[in-house]
């Protein structure tokens, strides 16, 4: 089971580490990116966060990792993870307060698709006293 269990984790570093690579070999062509490229980019990238967060999370659920985990490990591991999550919140609110800010100021001047938007932005300002969803068709 042991050497199992180590080349499961042989495996996933190796895998790891050839994202990293493509990822700091893309990080160079950022320049070129349009905006259909920037967000298959971002997407990606929530993609494998949101599947690494998942796997470290089942990690600190083993009872093999846990039971032999140095508490130094642990502390780096909540040290960096909160500084992770502090970023991550930081980013959702600058992006969704441009976001709405930028929502507000089309919807003023009248320029928020229709395909998208069923009904005036201001309109539906008015109705709602609370935080909504966004409307769609």
């Amino acid at each position: 089971m042991e050497n199992s269990f180590i080349s499961n984790l042989d495996e996933w570093i190796k895998m790891q580490k050839n994202l990293l690579a493509t990822l700091k070999d893309m990080q160079k062509q950022d320049q070129a990116m349009d905006r259909l490229d920037l967000i298959l980019a971002s997407r990606v990238a929530f993609q494998h966060m949101m599947r690494t967060i998942k796997a470290f999370d089942q990690w600190l659920q083993d009872p093999m990792v846990i039971k032999h985990m140095p508490k130094e490990m642990l502390e780096d591991v909540k040290r960096t993870s909160w500084g992770i999550l502090e970023q991550l919140l930081e980013l959702d609110i600058r992006h969704t307060s441009e976001a709405r800010d930028l929502i507000t100021k089309l919807g003023k001047e009248g320029k928020l698709d229709p395909l998208i938007w069923s009904r005036p932005l201001l309109e539906e300002q008015q109705n709602q006293g609370r935080r909504g969803t966004f409307t769609t068709m």
